[in-house]
């Protein structure tokens, strides 16, 4: 069975999306801006003034599969991302949306997984991830 282009699906709520960061890379110069804001205060603070990009190697604990990781990715994904109020009630649903595939380690989530987590109306979650031209990196996952 040949894969479907990802541009002529038609995403439904059981659709998969997660960041693509490969992409985020290549088509927005803020993206490491962007990543630091979601950092706790105390890591905030000690990437300051941090402007290397090195990538560590970084082994899924499920999966055993390797991702290279930066060093923010990994500090918002292991402890930023789990503090309690990493996605608070105001937040804006696309912001919470890509928060959650922080915490998650960005494994691959449906509209409706990611419309439970937030307490959101799923047609809503589904009408925010695909609207054009907003969508911090969130695609849809191609595996």
């Amino acid at each position: 069975m040949e894969a479907k282009h990802p541009s002529l699906v038609k995403p439904t709520l059981e659709t998969l999306f997660s960041i693509d960061f490969e992409w985020w890379r290549e088509n927005d110069h803020n993206w490491q801006v962007h990543l630091r804001s979601a950092l706790c205060p105390e890591h905030q603070e000690r990437f300051a003034e941090w402007e290397d990009e090195q990538a560590i190697d970084w082994v899924d604990p499920e999966t055993a599969e390797v991702k290279p990781l930066n060093a923010i990715q990994h500090t918002l994904m292991t402890h930023c991302a789990q503090q309690e109020d990493f996605i608070g009630e105001h937040t804006p649903l696309l912001e919470a949306a890509f928060r959650i595939f922080l915490a998650n380690g960005n494994k691959p989530l449906s509209v409706s997984e990611i419309s439970t987590r937030l307490k959101r109306p799923p047609e809503m979650v589904l009408r925010t991830l695909t609207a054009s031209g907003k969508h911090k990196g969130i695609r849809l996952y191609v595996g």
